[in-house]
């Protein structure tokens, strides 16, 4: 069977009367759980009824749609499905699919952004360094209560009790010095 791609890349998948979808680019049947995962993917498709050729992507879309929204995942509430079918003969109707797109569009900038400033709020701030040191701090302070495994076996102390306490001495001035920068964040 020849492969049916359109020059813009986009994958074309046709609908056959027994409700089958078939994918021309990987030469397979798929369903409407892989056209979500496409969807989801960022990968363009159109469907196309195999009989007719007639483009069928919005109701497959729709479909789709209905599918996740009977999963009990429910994204869209009632109230907008309420709105939106008010819409239908509305003088406006001709303005809200462009609107619904613009918004949509928006809203995944927003999402994005939203995403990469929660993930870089504390990337190279005095925060992040902060708690840095304090893990550094911690697995240091660790460390010196841990008996030697040598020195256990042995009964011998390996380290004298002089530099324990200096290495105690030092991580509590480490401590000081971490909170008085605490205490000038805050303030």
């Amino acid at each position: 069977m020849k492969k049916q791609q359109p020059a813009d890349g986009v994958v074309v998948i046709k609908k056959y009367a027994n409700r089958r979808l078939y994918n021309t680019e990987t030469s397979s049947y798929i369903t409407l759980e892989h056209l979500a995962a496409m969807t989801r993917d960022g990968r363009e498709f159109r469907v196309v009824d195999a009989k007719s050729d007639e483009d069928i992507t919005h109701n497959v879309l729709t479909q789709i749609i209905m599918d996740e929204e009977s999963r009990g995942q429910t994204m869209l509430p009632v109230n907008f499905l309420r709105q939106l079918i008010a819409m239908y003969g509305d003088s406006m109707q001709a303005v809200v699919p462009g609107y619904l797109e613009a918004s949509m569009d928006s809203f995944r900038r927003n999402q994005e952004q939203f995403k990469s400033a929660v993930e870089g709020a504390f990337a190279h701030t005095p925060f992040a360094e902060i708690a840095k040191r304090n893990l550094q701090m911690f697995e240091t302070a660790a460390q010196a209560f841990k008996p030697p495994v040598a020195a256990a076996a042995n009964g011998a102390v390996s380290k004298d009790a002089g530099s324990k306490d200096e290495e105690i001495a030092t991580l509590k001035a480490e401590l000081a010095r971490l909170q008085d920068k605490v205490e000038k964040l805050v303030r």
